[in-house]
């Protein structure tokens, strides 16, 4: 790149995890890169590895557009933006309480929209592109990620409408679908499950509490096991760069592995396939 004039990338969620590694791969390859962050605290630890952070809560308007004029007053193209930012949040359908359903939506989905939607002016004037993260749960949702993945489902048929609406404007749209990543999301997420089953009524917790509970060892092995960050954001930094980029990467062989699944088998067999492999973690005498 260092023959071409140096374009700008704006990442979000970029405290930490796949956020903070990907604009720190961004930087190395030599973009200027905006790296959203939601506290002061947090721009000042990432200042040091080449970045340039902004205090960017993706759910707060004002801010958003603060972000879009900081974009239009820099002289650089904005040659991508990485929706990144999200949470997670685990629980039966029927436990989790309607406020934290609006909650994940706001962040995983809603949010995404509003910077898209401040950003898409800079990227149309730069034919430049969007990198949405999804998730390996945005193909195939698992019993108790019905939020999660709900958010992950809706951001891949928003991201596949933006693509054949921008197509023919000269902007790409592209997912990345992680699987397991080591990152403190990931953790946040297991605990945050943890807190919500221990808040079950007694009556769902005799429907569902052996399933959450495994659900949730699972989640936290599957996490352990998983891709760095590191690794997660080599698969985004080619997406960014590919001249031209697929619709779709999976990051991670459980990525790979489910997204194909997903493709060939009936609902019904690939139910008895994720109800096998999350059996094991049942505790003892639990009916299953």
């Amino acid at each position: 790149m260092s023959s071409e004039p140096q374009k700008l990338i704006v990442v979000t969620g970029a405290s930490t995890g796949m956020g903070a590694a990907a604009a720190r791969e961004l930087a190395r390859r030599g973009f200027h890169v905006l790296a959203g962050v939601r506290r002061v605290r947090d721009a000042d630890s990432i200042r040091s590895t080449g970045v340039e952070p902004v205090i960017l809560d993706i759910t707060k308007p004002e801010q958003v557009e603060a972000l879009a004029a900081r974009v239009a007053d820099d002289p650089r193209a904005l040659h991508a933006l990485v929706n990144n930012a999200g949470i997670q949040v685990n629980a039966a359908v029927e436990a989790l309480p309607l406020a934290e359903w609006r909650r994940v939506f706001e962040v995983n989905l809603f949010g995404h929209i509003a910077v898209t939607q401040a950003l898409l002016p800079a990227l149309l004037r730069s034919k430049g592109r969007v990198i949405n993260i999804s998730s390996v749960g945005g193909t195939a949702a698992m019993a108790t990620y019905g939020a999660y993945a709900g958010t992950k489902f809706a951001l891949e048929a928003v991201s596949d409408s933006l693509r054949r609406e921008v197509a023919p404007l000269g902007v790409q749209v592209v997912v990345i679908q992680p699987g397991g990543v080591r990152t403190e999301m990931a953790a946040r997420g297991i605990q945050t499950a943890n807190d919500l089953a221990v808040r079950m009524t007694p009556q769902q917790d005799e429907r569902y509490g052996s399933l959450v509970r495994a659900n949730n060892k699972l989640m936290a092995t599957g996490t352990a096991s998983g891709l760095t960050a590191d690794a997660a954001a080599r698969v985004i930094a080619r997406a960014v760069t590919t001249r031209k980029p697929r619709t779709r990467y999976t990051a991670g062989r459980d990525a790979a592995l489910i997204t194909r699944l997903v493709r060939i088998l009936p609902d019904r067999t690939l139910d008895r396939i994720l109800a096998a492999n999350l059996r094991r973690h049942y505790p003892k005498g639990a009916v299953t």
